[in-house]
């Protein structure tokens, strides 16, 4: 008996040291150190630098300057460059932002502005009514730090270090001041990302006590009704605070009895700028945690409550960089040159920006409908840039982010069952629909987790969800495409790029329908997917803009991106977007041949300035020839010479568009990262395939510019990517073997990865014809 306890003892001890070691072995693999948040901060990328959670609510971000949204009534271009709050080329920081958009090709956000100031108390941001400095601070990028789930800044005009972490839901700030006796932490309620005149429509405040502030901010801009509560702690009791209106006052009730603007404990308006004051001592530090709810001031001291309930900033900012190092951890790569593996780090945190997640700890979160709701078997996300995001973010999340994606669909199934129209998210955030650009696609996104197997969701929900999406006949141009059978140009703006992002979505829903033997519903949706054939024009040969007569339209010039039936581009490139019928298309353009040259053109022709000028989202750092990776509509081009039986042309033009595209950078985004979609083609390409068809189970093989890739599937199996005679030059593969088979085709299947084992490219610098 005695010899089986100490046995028994043993078998413990060894597995707790085993199990300590593998701990430590874990934690020992620092991916943080590879990421830069830096990377995009230009005008290109839009991203943001601050710190946030993997899929964080909380964005907490410097914020550098602004721009008005109109002057004189007109829209003012240059407030796109501050879409993620930050410009590199900016010398100057006005606060910290709480929440904010990676890269997205319009914006909202940026609530909750706070800054700590010392000396006299200004409230202006940039400039007082008198002329004089703002509360901005002067900054230098050598005194910056930027890292996943963490920033910090020098202020050099307050001699304040700003420190910045975060959980999911509360944001963590750090200040550690001079000596002063006007210490003050401003918090700037008039701030808006895509400011305008009439974008807050009301903020509250309640001082509850000494160190512990409420309320919230209702704002109307892309989020036409967005809601957000907050609750603040201070490490601190303030010794005094107050607030200022910069609306105008036309009905105060009876509060004219009192004097709002000092030390009362209610603050309302629409403009609101409030303050807290301090003394600090040399080197003292002041703490806040900043916690969000989109349901009540009371949720988001839960929130605080449950997820930092101490005061120790390092503990937080180390527990975070290990959920963004066990993120990371997911796929390990070994690369050429150690610049690629900051680029790869870095593409790979920009996919887990967003969609955030979107609900209290205790599960419950504001809807669609405005009405509280509670998740129930799921968790809800938001943040939904889908016409950007299908094509390969969420694909890439069926690989490596499948319990996500999960949720993220049974949160877009939750959005359908709570809109009025009965349809599934567009592009959606923060419980509102703001309908930005086209097509249904949130219907790629269900039936690629379907063919993939991924998740537990109802299937004949999702089917019902997608097939009432598609026949809201006043959703831009649906009623006329399913009159017309495709959308005539006439009667609707874009009406090539609709007609085929619609037949292409029609697709996806015959394809949920036949997971469901429905042959009836995937019947229909077949018919419907076959509608891109009626806007190509044989005698020129482009996918080109159809009047209601059934005549093609005159004067068409297929080079130009501006009022020719495309959106964000021109029928050079855009006119190859038939994903689901990629044989049919190449035959229909003249064969494979003449497709071939199609693409060889479009790479090497040069585009007019007249061509582009009118889009914000295209721009010369994003062009190769005619061919726009700075814009999404073409990320599957590159790929299509594997539909010509030129596939090392595939290879060349994607280890080419991963060297001049990305880099370490501030511009090292050649476009707007449009929510994790540009950084998620990077990944794809890096490990050598890409999903050009969303929706099924193939994805098409390219060029792999990694040594080695380690895959660590939710599944527990391990795919392993390896590259022999992998260089800079060796861009072409001659081999490709799955776990010791030799592969004679220019795709692989979903299951092939997710089976685990290996894959082995041999590469080589001659070209395999």
């Amino acid at each position: 008996m005695i010899k089986k306890v100490l046995l028994a003892a043993l078998v413990i001890s060894f597995a707790s040291c085993t199990s300590e070691l593998d701990s430590e072995k874990k934690a020992s693999k620092d991916f943080v150190k590879y990421v830069n948040p830096m990377i995009g901060t230009s005008k290109m990328g839009h991203v943001y630098p601050g710190a946030t959670a993997p899929f964080g609510m909380v964005q907490l971000s410097p914020q550098t300057n602004f721009e008005v949204m109109f002057i004189d009534g007109k829209y003012n271009p240059k407030t796109y460059e501050y879409c993620a709050g930050y410009q590199y080329k900016d010398a100057t920081i006005i606060g910290f932002a709480h929440t904010n958009f990676s890269g997205t090709g319009h914006s909202d956000l940026g609530d909750f502005l706070v800054m700590p100031t010392t000396g006299k108390l200004v409230l202006d941001p940039i400039e007082t009514k008198e002329g004089t400095k703002g509360f901005y601070s002067k900054f230098s990028h050598k005194n910056e730090t930027a890292q996943a789930g963490y920033y910090k800044v020098d202020l050099e005009d307050y001699k304040i270090k700003a420190e910045l972490t975060t959980t999911e839901r509360v944001g963590f700030h750090q200040y550690t001041f001079p000596k002063s006796s006007e210490s003050h932490i401003l918090l700037d309620l008039v701030y808006n990302v895509y400011q305008h005149d009439n974008k807050n429509v009301w903020t509250f405040l309640r001082v509850e006590n000494d160190s512990t502030v409420t309320g919230y901010r209702q704002t109307k801009g892309w989020a036409r009704t967005k809601k957000i509560f907050f609750a603040i702690k201070f490490s601190k009791p303030f010794k005094s605070y107050g607030h200022k209106k910069y609306d105008k006052i036309t009905y105060n009730g009876f509060y004219g009895r009192f004097n709002e603007e000092k030390n009362f404990p209610e603050m309302a308006g629409k403009d609101i700028r409030a303050y807290f004051n301090f003394d600090t001592k040399e080197g003292e530090k002041i703490k806040m945690k900043f916690a969000l709810s989109s349901v009540s001031s009371a949720g988001a001291m839960k929130n605080l409550e449950a997820e930092i309930p101490h005061w120790d900033f390092n503990k937080t900012k180390a527990e975070t960089q290990q959920k963004w190092n066990d993120e990371l951890s997911k796929i390990e790569v070994e690369t050429i040159e150690e610049s690629q593996k900051e680029t790869f780090y870095t593409a790979l945190y920009h996919t887990m920006l967003s969609p955030i997640l979107y609900e209290d700890v205790d599960g419950k979160y504001r809807g669609l409908d405005q009405n509280i709701h509670e998740s129930k078997g799921f968790t809800n996300y938001t943040i939904f840039s889908l016409w950007d995001t299908y094509r390969a973010l969420h694909p890439l999340f069926n690989i490596i982010q499948q319990e996500r994606n999960n949720d993220m669909i049974k949160s877009m199934l939750a959005h359908q069952e709570q809109s009025v129209h009965h349809m599934l998210p567009i592009w959606s955030h923060y419980a509102n629909e703001n309908w930005c650009m086209i097509g249904y696609h949130a219907t790629s996104v269900i039936a690629d987790a379907i063919v993939k197997k991924v998740g537990d969701f109802d299937k004949n929900r999702a089917l019902k969800a997608a097939v009432a999406t598609a026949n809201v006949r006043y959703f831009d141009g649906i009623g006329d495409y399913l009159d017309y059978k495709y959308v005539p140009d006439d009667k609707s703006h874009s009406s090539v790029s609709k007609t085929l992002e619609y037949a292409y979505d029609d697709w996806t829903i015959a394809q949920i329908a036949k997971s469901v033997n429905n042959t009836k519903t995937e019947n229909t949706f077949l018919e419907r997917s076959e509608y891109y054939n009626n806007v190509f024009n044989p005698k020129n040969g482009y996918m080109s803009p159809r009047l209601s007569d059934g005549t093609f339209r005159k004067n068409f010039d297929p080079l130009d991106t501006h009022g020719q039936g495309f959106i964000e581009g021109n029928a050079w490139n855009y006119g190859l977007y038939v994903p689901h019928q990629l044989d049919k298309m190449v035959k229909m353009m003249g064969g494979k041949e003449k497709f071939s040259q199609h693409l060889d053109s479009l790479f090497t022709m040069e585009i007019d300035d007249k061509f582009i000028d009118q889009h914000e989202d295209i721009t010369r750092d994003g062009i190769i020839g005619n061919y726009v990776h700075g814009n999404e509509p073409g990320h599957h081009i590159p790929y299509l010479y594997n539909w010509t039986g030129k596939a090392y042309k595939t290879q060349a033009r994607v280890r080419m568009i991963m060297d001049t595209m990305y880099g370490t950078g501030v511009d090292g985004l050649c476009g707007n990262d449009d929510a994790g979609q540009m950084s998620a083609w990077y990944i794809f390409s890096s490990l050598g395939f890409y999903p050009v068809i969303p929706g099924s189970d193939r994805y098409a093989l390219g060029s792999p510019n990694v040594k080695k890739a380690i895959l660590n599937l939710e599944n527990g199996k391990t795919l392993v990517i390896s590259t022999k005679n992998q260089s800079k030059e060796n861009v072409y593969v001659s081999k490709l073997t799955i776990n010791g088979k030799e592969i004679n085709r220019n795709y692989i299947l979903h299951k092939e990865i997710m089976n685990g084992g290996e894959f082995v490219f041999t590469m080589s610098n001659q070209p395999k014809i």
